[in-house]
């Protein structure tokens, strides 16, 4: 890893420069391969900025503190990088992984589908519903409100899940289930 250290308004200390190699060596293990970071600190009056600039495969990661004294500064971004990057790792796991499954639902699919017929029916869409508490009368206002075929709802007399469908003649058909 190439690294950079900058001063602004103060002395370049050589503890500090080993201080900050040391703790940017600890970032190396969770970045694959590091190439540059840059480390600007600046001094103004009473405040002390550290700032990381970390450039890594595919990744840019910015983390600015400021605090009254310069190592706690540093220490404060070096912990927001860190934090940074672990986040970064783990949102790129997570969509490896998703991908990965969502391979493996289509592979399945793909040999569901070469197994069943072209003639056999199959589910092409879930819809999952809410089952509102109502009276027969205000489920078919619903229903005659909506444009959909049939209304599920819980019915408040039985607390049983109903159906109430319409026909093609116009008639309605209720479907009580039963516990």
């Amino acid at each position: 890893m190439q690294v950079s250290v900058t001063f602004r308004n103060t002395d370049a200390e050589a503890w500090f420069k080993d201080y900050v190699h040391e703790r940017l060596g600890k970032l190396k293990k969770y970045v694959d391969k590091p190439i540059e970071a840059h480390v600007i600190i600046t001094v103004e009056k009473f405040r002390n900025v550290a700032e990381v600039n970390l450039l890594a495969k595919g990744i840019n990661i910015v983390g600015k503190e400021e605090a009254k004294d310069m190592q706690i500064a540093f220490d404060s971004v070096i912990d927001k990088v860190e934090r940074q990057i672990k986040k970064h790792r783990e949102k790129v796991r997570n969509h490896k992984e998703n991908a990965s499954r969502q391979a493996d639902r289509d592979a399945s699919m793909n040999v569901m589908e070469d197994d069943e017929g072209e003639d056999r029916p199959r589910i092409v869409e879930t819809r999952k519903i809410i089952l509102q508490p109502m009276s027969l009368d205000d489920a078919v206002m619903a229903l005659e409100s909506s444009k959909n075929p049939f209304f599920i709802y819980r019915d408040i007399s039985s607390e049983n899940v109903t159906v109430l469908y319409r026909r093609d003649d116009g008639q309605y058909v209720l479907i009580e289930s039963s516990r």
